[in-house]
């Protein structure tokens, strides 16, 4: 294989190597022969000039770094030789222009969803069983080890077979068990949550709490929930209710809210929880999907495990979606706001307004101000496993992490806990944690989480599928047990982004639809984590 790197943005001053490159190699980057001087490893930055010390490092077209000592052209960019930095950023007027995608194509195409009595579709049909208190955890596990095992849910992995077959003796090669389920109710999904929150902490960890647990029951792939109270906690009934009511006053939906200290023993919550579930699971099962237009997605965009690849191949495939979503007059969100940090400017030209950029920038400047108070920082966002592939800076992985955004305007910039309600882009405030932010976007009213990754992650959730998205064809087929879609043909040069788009697209649809099920499904993988808006990167 020949040496390559690209040059992302024509502003570069660094390039991207495509494969491995060794001291001596010459490599064509637009048109342009550069020697390598040392060893670079695919996925890591070349340097395209030579670099004076705090000379600005740039890529995506932006400004990701500082040189912390002189760099010759054609070595490495590395955490020795430059440090994270970014350019400033202000609210100033902007005549953003935007031309959408042609979709044309998919203007006629439908999605077969579960429509909601308050007009939002969606793309599973789920009742779900949480506490208001960690206090309830116990009984909600107890809940969901009744209900999967008797509607014939309960999954027996294939490792349990394979200590079995150890324990009593057996040859186990090539055996694996295939237990097939026996759904009572094969048209909903009865999915449970826990969490650690309710009581304790702060009373604005139980109000934000409170908003999440509602956005979930308002998200339209919910048919209904079933509630448990211990009943002297900080997050009250009432309180739950009242973040409910202000999202949807006109919540339709049965929810059965059930308090232990009222009610009194363990085998009477448990009982009165099961019987009123179970007359709610039967009435859930008889809803039908039907058509809907593609107007009614509302997709999260979310990544994880990212690599240096992830910014060239799956994120902009994603961020193509997320344009033809909107062209089509659907919803996307935008989250993980420390990895939108160094590409602040960009955002704010974008935003429909200078309110709406004013929010954006706002948000940002005061989650950044709590992580230094903290003694932490934005800089050290990125993981060990994101440095080891080349996202060195944290304005590096943000510029390659935004792309997941397309280029259409924002029409919205939402805080955490806070319903997506209007059509568009929307930028929402969470950290970059996977599953704290994958939360937050379903809780904010997502259908489908699309999910990024280039070095692999299992994370899903109980409420939205979760399709996750290769960078690259070495983890789609080394971890294919939790890939979805892969992108990887785009590093290699045999595909394009706007074919893989199109690709990625109909997938979504056919998720959308219950056609196909994701692999975080499939593996039961139900991630659920809030954000107690402590320091969380």
């Amino acid at each position: 294989m020949n040496p390559t790197a690209i040059r992302i943005d024509q502003r570069d001053n660094v390039a991207v190597a495509m494969t491995p490159l060794q001291e001596g190699d010459l490599v064509n980057v637009d048109g342009n022969k550069l020697s390598v001087v040392e060893h670079i490893k695919a996925k890591h930055k070349i340097a395209l000039q030579d670099f004076n010390l705090d000379e600005a490092i740039i890529m995506y077209g932006f400004e990701v770094g500082r040189a912390t000592k002189p760099i010759q052209k054609g070595a490495l960019i590395h955490t020795q030789n430059v440090q994270h930095s970014k350019s400033n950023a202000e609210v100033r007027s902007s005549n953003y222009n935007w031309t959408p995608p042609d979709v044309k194509h998919w203007e006629s195409k439908t999605f077969m969803g579960y429509h909601r009595p308050d007009g939002q579709v969606g793309t599973t049909n789920v009742w779900l069983f949480f506490p208001l208190v960690f206090c309830e955890n116990r009984n909600i596990a107890i809940l969901k080890e009744v209900f999967e095992s008797e509607l014939g849910i309960t999954k027996q992995f294939q490792h349990r077979h394979f200590l079995r077959m150890l324990v009593e003796g057996k040859d186990h090669s090539g055996q694996e068990n295939d237990d097939a389920n026996n759904l009572v109710f094969p048209n909903v999904h009865p999915r449970f949550i826990t969490h650690q929150g309710g009581c304790g902490g702060t009373r604005e960890d139980a109000i934000l709490l409170a908003k999440l647990l509602a956005g979930y029951v308002n998200n339209p792939n919910v048919a209904g929930a079933t509630v448990l109270s211990l009943g002297c906690q900080n997050l009250q009934i009432e309180i739950f209710k009242n973040a409910l009511n202000d999202i949807n006053p006109d919540n339709q939906k049965p929810i059965h809210i059930l308090d232990q200290q009222q009610l009194g023993t363990t085998d009477v919550l448990i009982k009165n929880a099961i019987s009123l579930s179970y007359k709610s699971l039967k009435e859930a099962n008889a809803i039908e999907r039907k058509p809907s237009p593609l107007s009614k997605l509302t997709l999260g965009l979310e990544c994880g495990g990212s690599d240096g690849f992830s910014g060239v191949s799956a994120n902009p495939v994603l961020g193509r979606v997320s344009d033809m979503l909107v062209a089509l007059g659907g919803k996307a969100i935008l989250a993980e706001f420390p990895e939108l940090c160094g590409v602040e400017q960009q955002l704010i030209d974008r935003c429909e307004n200078t309110e709406l950029a004013s929010r954006f920038l706002k948000l940002m400047q005061d989650f950044e101000r709590s992580a230094i108070d903290a003694g932490s920082g934005f800089d050290m966002n990125p993981s060990p496993g994101n440095i080891k592939d080349g996202l060195i800076t944290d304005a590096m992985k943000s510029a390659g992490a935004a792309k997941k955004g397309g280029a259409a305007p924002i029409t919205g910039v939402l805080d955490y806990t806070e319903y997506c309600h209007n059509k568009g882009l929307h930028l929402l405030c969470t950290p970059g944690n996977d599953v704290e932010s994958t939360t937050a976007l379903v809780g904010s009213g997502c259908n489908v989480v699309a999910f990024t990754t280039g070095l692999g992650t299992p994370t899903g959730n109980p409420v939205a599928p979760v399709v996750k998205v290769s960078s690259n064809n070495t983890l789609a087929e080394k971890m294919k047990d939790i890939i979805d879609f892969n992108t990887g043909d785009i590093i290699t040069g045999k595909e394009s982004i706007e074919d893989a788009a199109d690709r990625l697209l109909k997938y979504i649809v056919d998720v959308a639809s219950g056609y196909i099920q994701t692999q975080a499904d499939k593996n039961q993988q139900f991630d659920f984590i809030p954000w107690k808006r402590g320091v969380s990167l």
